[in-house]
């Protein structure tokens, strides 16, 4: 009998390794896409853009093969939990160096007055070159720690399957693609959505945008993404853990969803796509407070402090900050009235001025149009819906998640919700 144990403990390691091989297969599938007809609409604009389409198989490889080298060393399970999370500090403090170096050396090469940028960069650049070995040795390893960290909470809150999470989280921090979205300009609907090569110019994709607009009468817009749920999944580079514990778990959620109908039927329907958007969103802010709590509790966002003032003549109330998601609605409202009207022109020149509004008050949105709406739409987590306007499919999301006690609970069943009218009759129930 006393060999049983070790029988058990290496047929648990060979589920896992079947498991994690027929993920990797399911999704290598399902990232393959589907062909389009020759002389479509979506045929034409993606052969326009094929030279500068991001290469997801060739990253997929690397990354993979990278995950690989790492598992083969894993030097994080000789440190404690408490040293774990000091090396990620310290992984995001290195980013925050080759980040400042980078800037330095750009601020050199902008200046007028410097009439030999090489010269004068020399030592920056040096300085560069070793932050980024630094960065590059420890990136591996902070990654493999925050993979780590998100299934410990994910097994605290009990979403499971024989016993642990699945999928496991992978990801690799890495120059993010961006977003090619077009939508009719008749009315707001997300029509594609391509990944570009990073590094675009501004110039370049206005450009873009104008030709698609000019060629083919579509409204375009190329956005900027924090990450993309490919496997191992895609984060973009930064010194915010907050924000970095919430993009991994939400391109994990994406993960967790695609092996179930609602992320299979992702591009099905818009609704779905903000089913599960809003979905990945919800899961992401809670997993990635868990993470904070239990790792790095320094970084738990301040809760406003609930003062009483009362009212006096030296006192008298300040007038209301700009609200960004509010000010986003009513643009979104209004657009969504002067489109019903087949006002299509009028519509576009309302977008441009509250673009210029918004501009006024900080916030800098390079193009404001029916592509905008269509992309950040989907993601209506938070009450009040911002550029997804009156879209009832987000509150539905929220009120369905508010109709359970935990979110694993909320994960298992919504994972099973084909159509936005299943979601309307579960929380009728």
């Amino acid at each position: 009998m006393s060999g049983t144990p070790k029988v058990l403990r290496w047929l648990k390691i060979a589920w896992r390794w079947l498991r994690n091989a027929l993920l990797f297969a399911i999704l290598l599938v399902l990232l393959a896409g589907s062909n389009t007809a020759p002389g479509s609409l979506t045929h034409q604009i993606e052969a326009l853009v094929r030279p500068i389409t991001f290469d997801f198989g060739t990253w997929t490889l690397e990354a993979l093969g990278e995950k690989l080298a790492s598992w083969g060393f894993s030097f994080q399970r000789f440190l404690t939990s408490e040293q774990q999370s000091d090396l990620v500090r310290d992984y995001l403090a290195q980013v925050g160096e080759v980040q400042s170096l980078d800037s330095q050396i750009l601020q050199i090469y902008a200046d007028p007055g410097i009439t030999d940028p090489d010269a004068a960069s020399e030592d920056l650049k040096a300085a560069l070159a070793e932050a980024e070995a630094s960065l590059q040795t420890l990136a591996p390893l902070a990654e493999s720690i925050l993979e780590s960290q998100l299934m410990t909470v994910v097994h605290q809150i009990g979403l499971e399957t024989l016993g642990e999470p699945f999928p496991p989280s992978l990801f690799q921090s890495s120059k993010i693609p961006n977003a090619l979205v077009v939508s009719p300009r008749d009315h707001i609907e997300q029509l594609l959505n391509i990944s570009l090569q990073p590094g675009m110019p501004a110039d370049e994709e206005d450009a873009l945008e104008n030709r698609i607009t000019e060629e083919y009468n579509q409204s375009a817009l190329v956005v900027p993404i924090g990450g993309i749920g490919t496997y191992p999944t895609m984060v973009m580079q930064t010194t915010d853990i907050a924000w970095l514990t919430e993009v991994i778990a939400h391109e994990w959620t994406h993960n967790y969803l695609t092996l179930r109908p609602l992320g299979l039927n992702y591009e099905t329907t818009p609704e779905l796509r903000t089913i599960n958007e809003t979905t990945a969103s919800l899961s992401g802010k809670e997993l990635s407070r868990l993470i904070l709590e239990r790792y790095y509790p320094e970084a738990l966002p301040q809760e406003a402090a609930q003062t009483e003032v009362s009212p006096s003549p030296e006192n008298e109330p300040e007038p209301e900050a700009f609200d960004f998601r509010v000010e986003m609605r009513i643009t979104r409202q209004e657009v969504d009235r002067l489109l019903a009207e087949g006002k299509i022109e009028a519509a576009e020149n309302y977008m441009e001025a509250r673009r210029q509004v918004f501009w006024e008050k900080g916030y800098l949105i390079r193009k404001l149009n029916q592509a905008y709406f269509a992309f950040y739409g989907a993601y209506n987590d938070t009450p009040g819906g911002g550029a997804a306007g009156e879209d009832p499919v987000g509150p539905a999301v929220q009120a369905y998640r508010d109709s359970f006690d935990s979110l694993a609970d909320f994960l298992k069943s919504i994972a099973w919700v084909n159509s936005y009218a299943e979601l309307q009759s579960r929380i009728n129930e």
